[in-house]
């Protein structure tokens, strides 16, 4: 269980991923938040309304079970729209109104979490949360979608430390991948080695150091492939072993049903709901 450092941690990466992805929309013209992105059908600001509605949910959320019922109930009479819908309304407002009610969501989603008690789980539309992983799914959101804002924007964006939460995801998230397609998840864990950012020579790694199978490569591009934000064709992401080279056909870090992913070159569909 996360202790209150390691929520603080978290949060504190989720407000520079923020305030990242923050600095590059607030100063283009507000006729450039029309401009499509990967994602089918979806412009910069269907993404920046989708992370400002996900932050509400979030919100919601600390409210208990009762208060976050009617977002279950919405999910469940609309399974295959209801996350585009409230997309297409916040995509509706004037540039500077959304903008300014995803930085008040952002702040929110701090005060609320921040305050949450030790152990609390809170209701989500998948299994229950903790606040540590709460606050991670909302910085993985955060990075994937801004890295379809980027693409449009053809911004490279520098990878930070900031990345091993949405490593850690996509790791985790293993079985998930498996059991969303309706296939059965290899019974023995995976080695995954990731070399981290910088050039310090830092290595992430998550399972047991004698697993046979294997997935290693650098974090950036690990993090590309579980967000389906690149074509595995495009990252220098290897497998040892058949199941983990399974595995990464299928990799995704985001909840809800699987994306066709792009397609090599950046064209295709980008998985618009990733709200693990």
């Amino acid at each position: 269980m996360a202790g209150p450092a390691e929520v603080a941690d978290v949060l504190g990466d989720l407000r520079a991923e923020g305030e990242e992805l923050d600095g590059l929309v607030a100063r283009i013209a507000p006729e450039r938040w029309a401009a499509p992105t990967p994602a089918d059908g979806w412009t910069i600001a269907h993404q920046i309304a989708h992370l400002a509605w996900t932050d509400e949910c979030a919100v919601r959320s600390t409210e208990g079970a009762e208060a976050f019922q009617p977002l279950l109930d919405q999910a469940l009479a609309a399974p295959g729209s209801f996350v585009d819908d409230a997309a297409v309304r916040g995509a509706a407002l004037p540039p500077a109104e959304l903008l300014a009610r995803w930085r008040a969501g952002r702040e929110r989603v701090d005060q609320v979490l921040t305050g949450q008690p030790e152990g609390v789980r809170l209701p989500w539309f998948g299994p229950p949360m903790s606040v540590a992983s709460m606050a991670t799914g909302r910085l993985m959101e955060t990075w994937a979608h801004g890295q379809d804002v980027a693409d449009t924007l053809g911004v490279t964006r520098e990878p930070t430390a900031r990345l091993r939460h949405v490593a850690r995801i996509g790791a985790r998230a293993r079985d998930y991948a498996y059991a969303v397609r309706g296939l059965t998840p290899p019974a023995e864990e995976f080695r995954v080695e990731l070399t981290a950012p910088g050039g310090g020579g830092d290595v992430w790694a998550y399972g047991p150091a004698d697993a046979v199978q294997r997935v290693t490569g650098p974090a950036l591009d690990f993090c590309l492939l579980v967000t389906q934000r690149a074509h595995r064709s495009e990252v220098a992401v290897t497998a040892e072993g058949p199941d983990a080279d399974q595995w990464l056909d299928i990799a995704q870090a985001f909840a809800g049903p699987a994306g066709a992913g792009r397609a090599p070159g950046g064209a295709g569909r980008t998985p618009r709901r990733s709200e693990r």
